[in-house]
């Protein structure tokens, strides 16, 4: 992804002065959080691997989630494997890991050494004579290769972006696990993997540690949840199997023992002086993420792969069909995602909150109808060049769509937007007399530069800035607003955004690549349109019953600013039929939270808390009831 407004991270530019963020969920722990260096949103999937895209957003490319999974036979490929890309200047180091889940079927994740993001979930992995291939729904891209007669090497081609580059993964040596590396002068020695639980967060860690040229240990952390590589310790020891770590960075020590067959280390972490158990294992793969909401197969629904036209943009949108089982015809539900290059399950930071919101209202009744976004996952078209009504184009598509399948009653066809698809849910609905309901979930009623404003000041604050930082910043922001509006030309305004970006001094602290990235996106057709959209005229002009839901700890679209907004704009249209609902301790995402902060999201376990998707459901069945 390259950029989600409402569903990602929502820092603006600012000082880039290090700084400590409170460990999400877990009270006085604290721990480095990366600088808030982003002209308004930074999506987390985009930072992953779009380096290798030169630039440009994210293109077509395969499933949104696996369709045919990989059989785990004979060898095999399970087990750990390493590739090197190179894409003009940029070197990236990666790491595939297969493995087998339930069923016997293969899954796999792949880390990003240089970038330090770990557990990208792959998609769709095949293996059918020599040719193995995967795809990474979240960043648009897909590997095809053909594995060597020996199975210790994948040599291929890994495409994203319109780019196409060669990549070679090598079969990795299995570690005894209960070794320490080769040449090692400690027992200590070597990778290890743990995580930190309370609350409903789980941060998982990576150890590393090693020695110098004089025989000393030397340390490095990794917070996989949090994206921050290689903190390192001030001190490191072991003595009769005792570990000792300083790390002063985030103000934290550990001590451990390690056991008899040396394969793991017991102990505490002590942060700001609070205690905290943690036990590492060692191992070269990081802990699996847990979503323990993601519902398994077999489903007690009937669940189609579908396609659908949007004759009007000459666009194919790629869809997932969920109906309940019975007689019908049933009442249905189209989902509509937050901004950004979202796929049919919203996927996000290890999330898929549309697959369990989907699955929670097809067993209450509902039909639910969900779809990648144009030029994302199977869909055709052009994300890069889309605004928001470009969107509505293709959801009142899938409207059309949906109004002449079989099972489904016309009558009780709804919308549920999230974020950016609940300003586009008000849109359709006040211009269409084929939308019989529509439910806003963190739906902004406020301005495009008004959102983005109060976002950026929001989640700074909430994240240890000071007034000085937190009015820099916004300023940054009104800068870049003005000049996206004054310049029409976007090769001038790219310039312009650049020179903005020298003079404020903050250019050399970030990646040329990511800075160009982020002013491309800020001279998009998109950006444009949203930075002056108010979306009160459309819920004004709507007078079907609508559900506005929001969390109440959403930094993103806050219900203080956006529901009184929401409310008063329906009373002044006419409409009767309304239900406005802060849903407490819940963030953007529907998530029960600690603070609300986006980089929150990725270490909370709950993907959508169910009194969130109860609301919703009873809501619905409600007013489609016979």
């Amino acid at each position: 992804m390259c950029f989600q407004l409402f569903d990602v991270v929502a820092p603006s530019i600012c000082e880039t002065d290090n700084y400590l963020e409170r460990l999400v969920g877990l009270p006085k722990l604290r721990s480095l959080m990366t600088r808030l260096s982003a002209i308004t949103l930074v999506s987390l999937a985009w930072c992953v691997l779009a380096v290798i895209a030169s630039g440009k957003t994210p293109a077509q490319s395969g499933a949104s989630k696996p369709e045919a999974p990989m059989p785990t036979r004979g060898q095999g490929l399970a087990g750990n494997w390493a590739g090197s890309l190179t894409a003009g200047d940029n070197v990236l180091h990666f790491v595939l890991h297969i493995g087998t889940a339930e069923y016997g079927v293969a899954v796999a994740t792949i880390d990003s050494l240089d970038q330090g993001v770990y557990g990208i979930e792959a998609g769709s992995l095949k293996e059918s004579g020599s040719t193995f291939q995967f795809e990474i729904p979240s960043v648009s891209a897909s590997f095809e290769g053909t594995v060597a007669a020996n199975r210790e090497s994948i040599d291929g081609v890994w495409s994203q972006g319109g780019a196409h580059l060669p990549i070679v993964f090598h079969r990795q040596p299995r570690v005894a696990l209960s070794k320490s590396p080769a040449g090692a002068v400690s027992t200590a020695e070597g990778t290890w993997q743990g995580a930190i639980e309370a609350n409903g967060m789980r941060y998982r860690l990576q150890l590393h540690i090693s020695h110098d040229a004089q025989g000393h240990l030397v340390a490095t952390m990794d917070s996989i949840d949090q994206g921050i590589n290689g903190f390192h310790a001030s001190q490191a020891t072991e003595s009769d199997s005792q570990i000792h770590l300083e790390l002063p960075t985030v103000r934290s020590t550990y001590d451990g023992t390690i056991n008899s067959v040396r394969n793991s280390i017991t102990g505490t972490w002590r942060q700001n002086g609070d205690p905290t158990q943690l036990t590492f294992h060692r191992s070269d793969q990081i802990l699996e993420l847990r979503r323990p909401q993601n519902p398994k197969k077999p489903y007690p629904y009937e669940e189609e792969g579908l396609t659908f036209e949007n004759a009007k943009a000459g666009t194919t949108l790629s869809a997932t069909l969920t109906v309940p089982r019975g007689a019908g015809p049933f009442p249905a539900a189209i989902l509509l995602a937050g901004s950004g290059p979202l796929d049919r399950d919203e996927t996000d930071g290890g999330h898929r909150p549309f697959l369990v919101l989907a699955d929670h209202l097809t067993r209450k009744g509902i039909a639910v109808l969900r779809y990648d976004k144009r030029g994302i996952g199977k869909s055709t078209g052009n994300y890069d060049d889309a605004t928001t009504a470009d969107f509505a184009s293709d959801a009142e598509a899938a409207l059309a769509f949906l109004k002449t399948r079989k099972g489904i009653d016309p009558r009780k066809i709804g919308i549920v937007g999230h974020s950016e698809g609940g300003i586009i849910a008000s849109m359709i609905s006040s211009r269409s007399n084929s939308v019989n309901w529509i439910a806003v979930l963190a739906g902004p009623a406020t301005k495009g530069e008004e959102t983005l404003l109060i976002q950026s000041d929001l989640i700074t604050r909430a994240a240890g800035m000071t007034n000085e930082q937190v009015a820099k910043s916004l300023d940054f922001d009104r800068q870049s607003y003005n000049l996206v509006r004054h310049e029409k030309d976007r090769t001038e305004l790219e310039k312009s955004l650049g020179a903005l970006v020298r003079v404020s001094g903050i250019g050399p602290a970030m990646p040329p690549a990511f800075m160009q990235r982020q002013i491309h996106w800020t001279s998009s057709p998109w950006f444009r349109y949203f930075l002056d959209y108010d979306p009160v005229p459309a819920l004004q002009r709507t007078k079907v019953p609508v559900l506005a839901m929001s969390g109440e700890k959403d930094l993103q679209v806050p219900p203080k600013e956006n529901l009184p907004l929401i409310r008063k704009a329906l009373e002044d249209g006419g409409n009767k039929d309304f239900k406005v609902v802060e849903l407490p301790g819940l963030n953007h995402e529907f998530q029960h939270c600690y603070a609300g902060l986006p980089a929150e999201s990725r270490a909370i376990e709950e993907t959508f808390a169910p009194d969130a998707m109860n609301t919703l459901s009873d809501w619905i069945l409600q007013h489609t009831a016979p």
